[in-house]
């Protein structure tokens, strides 16, 4: 049987992520063919891979996973894709291809469909590979919704599969949402869960011996190891419950970027290369002063363009960036963003809201969108500001220019840039060559760096493998993943 390894963690951010990239890269230096895998991603930060005869859409961790496991990432990776489009409905991504929506009452009984495309993606990746390491969904103990699970205990029982808990010390509680994550869990799913990781912790580990053991011994499950805190574990992100942006050490003498925190933002990494630059300062901002005060403004991708504009105006925060734009200085729009830069936005078919919506955009652009269900997804290459470039496309706007000039897929004029080229900010040469443009714009002075987005990555992977290894019992781990669990002690049921 192929060796199989489901990460669950016990709140949403508790690590999870993080520690599937570590193992994948820690299992694929021991010489084994390794995929990561996530049932379910909910998330509107996502990827465009590369697919027979096509191309498909995963979520963002996933890639960065396969990338981590040295493997070429593929739809089966990540099955299924939930892009929140409102507080309760989503868009549905089957296998890299659209597939409707799912209001929330339907996540107990209206998901059979979805996990049987999920569990025959995960038996196809089983018969390819030496081992798929899983990540879940939130908490294994949703008991609530048990009975329409099939990215946590629902997975593990459908592969047989060895679960370990990860969970953040940094926030406090620690052991208590341990012992209460197995405890809560029927005594089918508790046979399933072999120990824990501790994740994110900061001073002695000695003095966490007493509460280690103590766990063990009323568990009757092993801890793996205990994973640092570190400040270099910068990985692309896959949610937006972390958005803090990347502060310059001198703020005083940096370029000060203002990323619009819009409500339903996506593909937020695309700003994840200008963080890497010393000479920036970078903030995730939804306020009129905080956003007023930047040398460079960027408005990012939208899961739902015309509501966040809306919000856009009801802050006040259009007349901000118009000001902003009036004034000489540096403005771009990625994708919805700089969809909300043009004339007009039109969705006729309800695409991402009520049929037949249209709107102003900001006319700053000469440009038009209009929605259409059909999604473009593509990976192109191409040059701007005499430089090369790469990125890729996910949306349903369809973009009509007037007489502003071509920008990687997108326009500009002026100050004004936009672009529906997600990641071409990971381009180092073009990166450069924006910045120069945009310090120029604002009057401001930038030294281009030498830093490499791509052998940034690549060695924060590295340090994420090197981080596993050093601190947790790898071996242990595969021998859990190929051996499966042993029997396990039943903890007494919750109430």
């Amino acid at each position: 049987m192929t060796g199989r390894l489901l990460v669950a963690g016990t709140t949403s951010d508790a690590g999870k992520s993080i520690l599937t990239t570590g193992l994948c890269r820690a299992f694929a230096r021991r010489g084994l063919k390794v995929a990561p895998f996530k049932a379910q991603n909910m998330s509107n930060n996502s990827m465009v891979c590369a697919a027979p005869g096509s191309t498909a859409e995963i979520g963002r961790a996933q890639w960065v996973q396969a990338i981590a496991a040295g493997a070429e990432p593929e739809a089966a990776m990540n099955p299924v894709l939930l892009k929140p489009g409102g507080d309760r409905s989503s868009h549905v991504v089957v296998m890299g291809r659209p597939a409707g929506e799912i209001t929330s009452a339907e996540f107990i009984g209206g998901r059979t469909h979805l996990a049987e495309a999920a569990h025959a993606a995960y038996d196809d990746l089983a018969s390819r590979f030496d081992l798929v390491v899983a990540e879940g969904a939130g908490s294994p103990t949703e008991i609530n919704l048990r009975a329409g699970d099939y990215v946590n205990m629902g997975l593990a029982r459908h592969a047989d599969m060895p679960t370990i808990v990860v969970g953040d010390i940094d926030r406090g509680g620690v052991f208590a949402a341990m012992y209460g994550t197995v405890a809560l869990l029927s005594p089918e799913d508790q046979r399933l869960v072999a120990g824990f990781v501790v994740n994110k912790f900061r001073g002695d580990q000695s003095l966490l011996g007493p509460g280690l053991g103590r766990l063990e011994e009323l568990t009757g499950r092993r801890v793996f190891g205990v994973l640092p805190w570190s400040p270099d574990l910068w990985l692309d992100s896959e949610d937006a419950l972390d958005l803090d942006g990347r502060r310059a050490l001198d703020r005083g003498a940096a370029l000060r970027v203002a990323v619009v925190r819009l409500p339903r933002i996506s593909n937020f990494t695309d700003v994840d290369a200008l963080g890497l630059e010393p000479g920036l300062d970078v903030v995730f901002a939804s306020d009129a002063r905080a956003v007023g005060d930047a040398d460079l403004i960027v408005l990012p991708g939208t899961r739902a363009t015309i509501s966040d504009l809306a919000w856009l105006r009801s802050r006040g925060l259009d007349r901000v960036i118009l000001d902003h734009a009036a004034a000489g200085r540096p403005l771009l729009g990625i994708c919805g963003g700089f969809q909300m830069l043009g004339q007009k936005i039109a969705d006729p078919d309800g695409v991402e809201g009520e049929p037949g919506a249209q709107v102003d955009g900001l006319g700053l652009l000469d440009v038009s969108t209009t929605f259409g269900a059909d999604k473009v997804l593509r990976l192109p290459t191409g040059t701007a500001l005499g430089a090369d470039a790469s990125g890729y496309e996910i949306h349903h706007g369809r973009i009509t220019r007037g007489a502003a000039d071509d920008f990687l897929g997108g326009a500009t004029a002026g100050n004004v840039f936009g672009t529906m080229w997600h990641g071409s900010l990971e381009s180092d040469a073009f990166r450069r060559a924006f910045l120069a443009v945009a310090a120029k714009l604002a009057d401001r002075h930038y030294e281009p760096s030498t830093v490499s987005f791509a052998e940034r990555r690549e060695a924060r992977l590295d340090l994420l493998g090197d981080l596993v290894d050093k601190h947790l019992d790898v071996d242990a781990l595969l021998e859990l993943a190929t051996s499966g669990v042993p029997d396990l002690r039943v903890l007494p049921p919750g109430p």
